[in-house]
């Protein structure tokens, strides 16, 4: 025997109805089947809605009651034939009359009784299973409706009523022994006391039901049809990544199911435990899925962790003070007065201190309690020797489930060191001596974040996923998006790197996507977004809380640069090719630095200096190993070195800076490249990767521009006064080709002073033959005091400077 249970989902209309109908028939084949059905999809909660009206004296009530009435006799118009359904309108018009006559009585006295709302509520499993086993009888399927209220018995705590099983059990047993149908379609949910009045299971008691009667029976299985494929990793609406569970024990399964895995009802579990019948949770809407199978198991060679669940709506109560300490008694009086006032407690934690007892409960009745602790312990509150009791709010519990994690060392560590990681704030936490579960509170906005952080830890194939928000799709923003699309199978093939684009934005519009942005249409995706700001983009990274966010700086705007603090507060990397930063007060480049360490996330700026040439990292690893700068050489704007590479008698300097601009290898203001300011800049922030406490203004700039030139304010102007100043820059090309030298802009570092200038450069020089935009450093230090460290390359490009802050972005996956 079998027994089956079919959720509201699974019911929730004539189509629905006739896919049950199907897996019912495919299995009563072979086997005599118990049918298990709830109230049609959402009618509960109707029938709780109408009863609320007519307590309230509103006459709306009807208006629900005729709803519920329309959607029964719709759904058994397309179900049953013409010819059929003339007994089974009258039988649901009864059924419905003695609904109104109760909803009347509630709207005439003004009140629902806890007794009255189990009779209301009653009607929804009532009304399902008369009309399902109408239907499939119908068809010629050998199928009878059986009342369980007629066979199920409990006390009288009315709407969460306790089975009487010894009763209950002597009765399925006795109707089962003399019944001969092959369907036999059961109500869940209702129940009557053993004075017969009308009770219910609790919500989620249709789960209830069919465990009692497959217990009852000795079944050979219990299956839950529901509208998944059984019980997932994680919340799959949360945690896209999750998928079923193939199989798992009973008790994992109820700590899974306490803690929020909705497609199972937490008692369910007990009754079929004791008897050791297997369970199984199936997909009503893809019956060819295995769904999840629950038995006793003790295969140890499964993952230690089996799931990931959470309970929302968590209030976290404390009881606090030295009163606590040695004194007995205190717990009892605690859980007590709780006990006393129907407080359920989901989370209990005590510091062995004993200086404080810490509780979940649901925030709904946190208010209640508190009331209730603060009256107990009156007398000592006022004495102060315990805290007044305050209620934390906007909680969640996540909880790690297995059986087998008890075998294996490092779990708690695992968890807790990926949630710190990702600024997951946690409240509190406890872990039962059978470890079973670990459970830890943190804040609801943490909770998808939090699953998805550990759900990769555990559960997916060590593959990381970094979630990227670009501000700048220019010409170096776009090459950035191309070669992160390029590159997205290999980095997930080769380095288990799943990256995605959930924000972009220009200086007109912004667009976000949670689940990643295509990045074959982001253009047409960007055009029609919403007006961007710095502010409002910085919001909606904030707000959407993803785990590894790495914020991407491709402009040139001091007002974004202004931002970087309010990311790394928040956890969120900066990867930046905006040097203002890096080189603003040294003061403000110290307190980002220190913001990184702070919130364990990265401030990379590879690209402020050489593009895509690893210069910084290189003198990063210097420092890291223990060697010391001596001096630093460097040329270090592309820009200038393509113009001094091409400048000769035979061209004009004004044309040669046309050139390079076009070409992307200046900033959009020139004059800053030609005035010696970028090389400062860079210069600096090497000075003070090195250790070095410089200013901008501590930097000696040389400058080779006339005055009438650096005094320009657009780039129109610039232009005309450099084309007017020609011959003084051919006068610095032949004092250079006379010596035969060529031209090269040069930073250099020495004894804590740096400075940027225009050399002649002789022939035998490192620097001498730097080709086109290249750049290219010495480092001299302690290891390499004669024979430099070099590092020599392109420096300037767009597509190499977007290598480069790709490259900071792979070196924050490896962190």
């Amino acid at each position: 025997m079998k027994v089956l249970k079919f959720g509201g989902t699974s019911v929730a209309n004539s189509e629905n109805i006739q896919q049950v109908k199907k897996v019912i028939a495919n299995q009563a084949d072979k086997d005599r089947v118990i049918v298990v059905v709830s109230a049609l999809g959402g009618v509960t909660d109707l029938l709780l809605s109408a009863a609320d009206f007519a307590s309230k004296k509103d006459a709306q009530y009807q208006e629900v009651v005729a709803q519920i009435q329309k959607r029964h006799f719709d759904t058994l118009g397309e179900l049953i034939p013409l010819d059929q359904q003339a007994s089974l309108i009258a039988a649901i018009k009864k059924e419905f009359n003695d609904l109104e006559t109760l909803l009347e009585g509630a709207f005439l006295i003004g009140e629902i009784t806890p007794k009255l709302s189990d009779k209301i509520v009653s009607y929804g499993e009532l009304l399902s299973s008369l009309l399902i086993s109408i239907y499939m009888a119908s068809t010629g399927l050998d199928a009878k409706r059986k009342n369980a209220r007629e066979i199920i018995k409990t006390n009288d705590d009315y709407q969460k009523a306790i089975v009487q099983f010894d009763i209950t059990n002597k009765n399925i047993q006795e109707y089962f022994s003399q019944s001969n149908e092959k369907i036999t379609v059961i109500p869940g949910f209702i129940a009557s006391s053993v004075n017969n009045n009308i009770t219910t299971l609790g919500r989620g008691g249709s789960d209830f039901t069919a465990a009692i009667i497959a217990a009852a029976l000795d079944a050979e299985i219990l299956q839950i049809w529901t509208d998944v494929s059984g019980m997932f990793t994680a919340n799959p609406k949360l945690v896209r990544q999750a998928y079923p569970i193939e199989h798992i024990s009973y008790e994992e399964a109820l700590e899974l199911s306490h803690f929020g895995a909705k497609v199972l009802y937490p008692p369910t579990v007990q009754p079929v435990l004791q008897k050791n019948i297997p369970m199984v949770i199936k997909n009503t809407f893809a019956p060819q899925d295995k769904g999840t199978f629950i038995h006793q198991s003790n295969d140890t060679g499964l993952k230690p962790v089996r799931g990931i669940s959470h309970i929302s709506n968590i209030s976290l109560i404390s009881l606090e003070g030295t009163g606590l300490i040695g004194t007995t008694g205190i717990s009892k009086r605690f859980f007590e007065v709780l006990s006393l006032e129907g407080i359920s407690i989901v989370f209990i934690t005590q510091a062995s201190s004993e200086h404080s007892i810490c509780i979940g409960i649901d925030s709904n009745m946190a208010q209640k309690a508190v009331d209730a602790i603060n009256n107990e312990f009156e007398l000592e509150i006022s004495k102060g020797s315990i805290d007044t009791p305050k209620s934390e709010d906007q909680l969640s519990i996540i909880a790690l489930v297995g059986d087998q994690m008890k075998s294996h060392q490092g779990l708690s560590g695992k968890m807790f060191s990926a949630l710190g990681k990702n600024n997951v704030n946690i409240r509190a936490i406890a872990q039962g001596a059978s470890e079973k579960n670990i459970s830890a509170v943190i804040s609801d906005k943490d909770v998808k974040k939090a699953l998805n952080i550990l759900h990769a830890k555990f559960f997916e194939d060590q593959i990381k996923q970094l979630n990227l928000f670009v501000m700048g799709v220019g010409n170096v923003g776009s090459k950035f998006l191309a070669q992160i699309q390029q590159q997205q199978s290999f980095l997930l093939d080769q380095l288990k790197l799943q990256i995605r684009i959930c924000g972009l934005a220009n200086s007109r519009t912004m667009v976000f996507d949670d689940q990643g942005i295509d990045l074959k249409h982001w253009e047409q995706a960007l055009a029609e977004g919403e007006k961007a700001s710095i502010d409002s983009f910085y919001q909606k990274v904030r707000d959407a809380n993803l785990r590894n966010s790495i914020f991407i700086d491709n402009t040139a705007n001091a007002n974004v640069a202004a931002s970087y603090a309010n990311y790394l507060k928040d956890s969120i990397s900066v990867v930046t090719c905006n040097k203002i930063a890096a080189s603003a007060d040294y003061e403000r480049y110290a307190e980002l630095k220190k913001l990184a360490l702070k919130y364990n996330v990265s401030f990379l700026f590879e690209t402020n200096v050489g593009a895509g040439l690893p210069i910084i990292d290189t003198l990063k690893n210097l420092i890291a190993s223990g060697d010391r700068i001596r001096k630093i050489q460097a040329v270090l704007s592309g820009s200038l070195n393509f113009v001094f590479n091409n400048y000769d008698t035979s061209s004009s300097f004004e044309s040669v800076v046309q050139q390079a601009q076009e070409q992307g290898y200046t900033e959009p203001d020139p004059k800053i490249d030609l005035s010696g300011v970028d090389v400062a800049r860079k210069i600096l922030i090497l000075a003070r990767e090195s250790g070095a406490i410089l200013e901008m203004e501590d930097i000696q700039n040389q400058s080779f521009l006339p005055k009438e030139s650096l005094d320009t304010t657009d780039n129109k102007s610039f232009y005309e006064s450099i084309q007017k100043t020609e011959s003084s820059f051919q006068q610095l090309y032949r004092a250079a080709a006379d010596k035969n030298c060529k031209l090269k802009y040069v930073a250099q570092f020495e004894n804590g002073k740096a400075s940027v200038g225009l050399q002649h450069i002789p022939e035998k020089h490192d620097f001498y033959n730097l080709e086109g935009s290249d750049n290219i450093v010495l480092f001299f230090t302690e290891r390499y005091p004669q024979q430099p460290l070099m590092v020599k390359g392109a420096g300037a490009g767009a597509d190499v400077t977007a290598s480069g802050i790709f490259a900071d972005v792979i070196r924050i996956s490896n962190t």
